[in-house]
C-alpha cells in the first residue's frame, strides 16, 4: 500500500488500543502506523524475507513484534484483542472465519476486496449466510472504499474497509438452534424461505408477520434483525 491517506483511514476505522494482531504485515506500512497509536502490534508475515527485514527494521520498537508464520494457523490470544490488516484477497474468507471463532476477539478491521465487503455488510441490499449466521454475536459495517491506485502493483479491483465488531451481549442464547434455523432457511428446500421453515416449524406465518416479512420474500433479502425475530417467535 503506497497511499498514506488510505493507511490513516484504516487506522482511524480500527481505533487500535491494547493488543492488535495484523495478518500479512508485508513491509510494515500499516504495522508501524498502528503501533504509533500506542497499541501493541503482533504482525504475522509468511514470507521469510519480508518477515526478517521488518523484524530488523522494528527491533527497537517495543510496541511491535513480528512473527514469521501463517496468521490463520496461530492460536488466538487468551485476552481481549483486535485484528487489523490489509489482507490477501485469496484468503479473506479464511481470515474472517478465524476471527469469528476467536473467543476473545473484540473487533476486526480488514481491507478486503470491495465486492466482498459489500456482500458481507448488506450494501447490495442482500444478506449472505455468513453475515446472518454471525449476526447475534457480531455487527458488520462497510467504512469506505479504497481505490486500486492506492497499491503497487495496482490490482484489478478496488478495496474497502470492513469492520466486524463483537456485540457486548449476544442477541440469542441457543447458538445451535439459531444456526439450524438459518441454515434450513438458506437451503431453498420447498422453493421459498417460508416453505423451507414450515418443514420443521409450526406458526411460521405468525413469525413472518411478527418479523414483517412478506411471505414471498427471497431469503437473501431478509434482514439479519428479522432473522432474530423469526428465531424468537419460533423458539420462544
Amino acid at each position: 500500500m503506497v497511499d498514506r491517506h488510505a493507511v490513516e483511514r484504516i487506522v482511524k476505522a480500527a481505533e487500535p488500543a491494547g493488543l492488535v494482531l495484523e495478518p500479512g504485515s508485508g513491509e510494515g506500512v500499516l504495522t508501524t502506523a498502528l503501533a504509533s497509536t500506542g497499541a501493541h502490534v503482533i504482525g504475522y508475515e509468511l514470507d521469510p524475507l519480508l518477515a526478517a527485514k521488518l523484524r530488523a527494521r522494528t527491533r527497537d520498537h517495543a510496541g511491535i513484534e513480528i512473527v514469521k508464520g501463517d496468521f490463520t494457523a496461530a492460536r488466538p490470544p487468551e485476552e481481549p484483542f483486535a485484528v487489523v490488516g490489509n489482507i490477501p484477497y485469496s484468503i479473506t474468507s479464511k481470515i474472517v472465519d478465524w476471527c469469528l471463532t476467536a473467543e476473545h476477539l473484540t473487533s476486526a478491521t480488514l481491507l478486503t476486496q470491495l465486492e466482498y465487503a459489500r456482500k458481507r455488510s448488506g450494501d447490495y441490499g442482500r444478506w449472505s449466510l455468513v453475515t446472518v449466521l454471525s449476526w447475534p454475536w457480531f455487527t458488520w459495517e462497510l467504512l469506505g472504499h479504497v481505490e486500486r491506485t492506492s497499491f503497487r502493483p495496482v490490482p484489478s479491483v478496488d478495496s474497502a474497509i470492513l469492520r466486524i465488531d463483537r456485540r457486548p451481549d449476544p442477541l440469542v442464547v441457543d447458538e445451535r438452534a439459531y444456526r439450524d434455523l438459518v441454515e434450513l432457511g438458506f437451503t431453498g428446500v420447498g422453493g421459498s424461505l417460508r416453505a423451507s421453515l414450515e418443514r420443521h416449524h409450526r406458526h411460521v406465518a405468525r413469525a413472518f408477520r411478527a418479523a414483517r416479512i412478506d411471505p414471498d420474500t427471497v431469503v437473501a433479502f431478509v434482514h439479519p434483525d428479522q432473522w432474530i425475530t423469526l428465531f424468537r417467535e419460533l423458539h420462544g
